[in-house]
């Protein structure tokens, strides 16, 4: 047993006194009764059931830790954390650098509990099935937490009563476990599609991600690369991308399996929200893009927060040929925004916002658009992006991608599924663990079928790098809370946010002690509520 904390009490959850006291008494008031019905099959179903749902406070709420102070993504009309999303005042007490702390290790007691139970509870058919999704939770909390802060305690047990005092392990030994953990689970999950439950090809494409990762790390080895690849390949199972990119991301797809590329998701359906539908949905629609009016609006356009707004660099990565362009951006917005999803003839409608793209920059061409629509405003290529300061609605493009049009109209009411692993990813994770394991010519083929379901032309041996792979995965994954993971990863996060965003400068990542600032700081709380005075900060925050 590690004696490394007390995960569901007072200490790495960081609830205040109260409600850490709170918890404590109503443990104690139900605890037997809880432990009798997790030996059910009923009840152990619940705590599994449990498991699933802590994905939603890890992905549901603000994104900020996967997605600001990156090249894609800049604050619009109103502030980002600024620590997060510009590095000058980052520090342990930071707005948003708990969120992930805290919920990932929720999540990790919450599977430590179901593994503890495991041993006690009915001996089931599906018994060894939940585990191995169980070990997958964990292991993907876990890589949460080692990206984002590196070594972290390594907590595994299941505790009944608070322990006070916990020690920070190596971000080697958190990676050892999760692929463990994941290997392990590969061979008592389930095969078949995806439908609510991890399955193989889940646990493939995250083994594959998880060795590509690692590969970049001083404790890396160049066999994790060749073994990221061979996983990805595994995930990929023979399978081309056949779907379009716009019916991909189509509003209306079935919520348990969004379309047979989808690996997995965080589960969303108006059934499970409808008990408080203004707070129990996501927010993952109401970020990137600009606001589009308040609640007088509603059932007219989306809630949109201002924020994680497309950088100019975001809008330049596409080109004309490029489905994925008009299938991630609301180019044209009539009147009322949901008509484009709504009405199945708009060629009529009147036009309120139209975004000029960079292949329609010239006069006669704004001339020749508003000859056919008076009634628009018309925004020039270059001045809808958050740069330009825009201080009014509709200022910078909205990403459409997400769209919810039959969600109530809030910040937290989506019940689109937010999708953590699709197969177009999982064909970029191959890309680059192949070119990083020294055969480009494979990962060449990868990537070239992730540009071929878009339409573009075949990318080049000579044109084949880590930059073009960042570039290939902004414009396939704009907004899916990939890009932070991904420019730390790869060592680009300096280069890339000091040239791409506007508030950003290479000087804002130089912290203490000559570190930059590339692992998020410990939260405070957390140090502050441990015992043990030998548990070290990060040293850029030290």
């Amino acid at each position: 047993m590690k004696n490394t904390g007390y995960i569901i009490g007072c200490l790495l959850l960081l609830f205040t006194v109260t409600s850490c006291q709170d918890f404590l008494d109503e443990e104690n008031e139900s605890y037997a009764v809880a432990e009798e019905f997790y030996l059910t099959a009923e009840g152990y179903q619940s705590l599994i059931n449990a498991n699933y749902a802590q994905l939603r406070e890890l992905y549901g709420n603000e994104p900020w830790l996967y997605a600001l102070g990156t090249d894609l993504y800049a604050e619009g009309r109103d502030a980002e954390p600024t620590g997060l999303s510009q590095y000058t005042d980052l520090n342990p007490s930071s707005e948003g650098v708990a969120a992930l702390y805290d919920n990932a290790y929720k999540a990790i007691q919450i599977a430590n509990t179901a593994i503890f139970y495991a041993d006690l509870t009915a001996n089931t058919s599906v018994l060894t099935q939940q585990i191995g999704e169980i070990r997958y939770l964990r292991a993907n909390a876990y890589f949460l937490l080692v990206q984002t802060y590196g070594g972290v305690p390594l907590v595994t047990d299941y505790f009944k009563e608070p322990v006070l005092s916990f020690d920070r392990d190596s971000a080697e030994n958190i990676y050892n476990f999760i692929i463990a953990e994941l290997e392990g689970a590969l061979s008592q999950v389930s095969t078949g599609a995806f439908q609510g439950k991890v399955k193989q090809r889940a646990v493939n494409h995250l083994l594959a991600k998880v060795y590509l990762t690692r590969g970049y790390e001083d404790f890396g080895t160049q066999a994790d690369f060749d073994t990221a690849a061979t996983y990805a390949d595994a995930a990929i199972a023979g399978e081309s991308l056949t779907i379009p990119f716009d019916e991909l991301w189509a509003p209306g797809n079935p919520t348990y399996a969004i379309n047979s590329e989808t690996l997995f998701s965080v589960q969303y359906d108006p059934k499970s929200v409808s008990t408080d539908p203004q707070a129990l949905g996501h927010q993952q629609t109401s970020y990137f893009g600009p606001y589009q009016g308040g609640s007088e609006v509603a059932g007219n356009a989306p809630s949109r927060n201002y924020l994680l707004c497309p950088t100019q660099f975001a809008i330049d990565l596409f080109t004309e040929d490029d489905a994925r362009y008009n299938a991630t951006f609301m180019v044209e917005v009539y009147n009322r925004y949901f008509d484009f999803y709504d009405v199945e003839d708009t060629s009529t409608l009147p036009v309120a916002h139209y975004y000029a793209p960079a292949w329609e920059a010239t006069a006669a061409d704004k001339a020749a658009y508003m000859a056919a629509h008076p009634e628009a405003v018309y925004h020039d290529y270059g001045s809808y992006v958050p740069s330009v300061n825009p201080s009014t609605d509709y200022q910078t493009i909205p990403v459409r991608k997400f769209d919810d049009p039959s969600a109530p109209f809030g910040e937290s009411t989506s019940r689109r599924d937010i999708i953590l692993s699709r197969l177009g990813e999982t064909y970029l994770i191959a890309a680059e663990a192949y070119l990083k394991a020294g055969d480009p010519g494979t990962g060449l083929i990868r990537l070239n079928e992730v540009r071929r379901r878009a339409g573009v032309a075949a990318a080049q041996a000579g044109d084949f790098d880590i930059d073009y792979i960042l570039d290939e995965r902004g414009r396939e994954l704009l907004g899916e809370y990939h890009r932070w993971f991904d420019l730390k990863r790869t060592g680009k996060l300096v280069e890339r946010a000091s040239a791409y965003h506007f508030l950003i400068e290479e000087a804002n990542f130089q912290g203490a002690n000559g570190e930059l600032k590339i692992l998020r700081p410990l939260p405070q709380t957390a140090i502050d509520l441990n015992q043990n005075r030998d548990f070290k900060q990060n040293p850029a925050y030290q």
